[in-house]
């Protein structure tokens, strides 16, 4: 089975913190060895997106990088852009899956995803935005969905009262 993820980005998460990062990967490590999947997809965004394609690498599961169209990470911190460099390197393969930059690119990415993906993994905390939008075009094409924002609701309560 291939696990497509969805999720927000480091605003919606707690920021842009190691311990942020840290945590986000441990509950993407933690969730792929239950699961087991045979490989994961990941739309390539900082945030959730990153962590599934790090914890994929640690687990030596193969990952594609769902891109949503060339010079995605253009706009990025150059330290960032060198982080989304080396997972692209990683990648089992890399899919760009539009030509125009913009949200439309981002919902045909979010589709692409749905569509190859046996199961989403998603870490959404209910409110609008891309990520909602992916999660609704998994449930209209009837993709099951495990939602993991109560424990790292959890998991961010912790680390910010540390």
């Amino acid at each position: 089975m291939i696990i497509a993820a969805t999720g927000h980005r480091p605003d919606k998460l707690g920021g842009h913190s190691e311990g942020v990062r840290r945590r986000l990967r441990s509950l993407a490590i933690d969730y792929l060895q239950a699961e087991q999947p045979d490989a994961v997809i990941s739309g390539m965004a900082r945030g959730w997106d990153q962590a599934i394609a790090e914890a994929a690498i640690e687990l030596h599961l193969p990952f594609i990088a769902a891109v949503p169209f060339e010079g995605q990470a253009k706009r990025w911190p150059p330290e960032s852009q060198a982080h989304y460099a080396r997972l692209l390197g990683q990648a089992a393969s890399i899919e760009i899956v539009s030509e125009f930059p913009g949200a439309r690119a981002m919902q045909q990415r979010n589709e692409w995803m749905v569509d190859r993906g046996g199961k989403m993994c998603a870490l959404w905390d209910g409110s609008m935005g891309g990520t909602f939008n992916c999660i609704r075009y998994a449930k209209k094409v009837g993709r099951p969905i495990d939602n993991l924002w109560p424990r790292w609701a959890n998991d961010l309560r912790d680390l910010l009262s540390s």
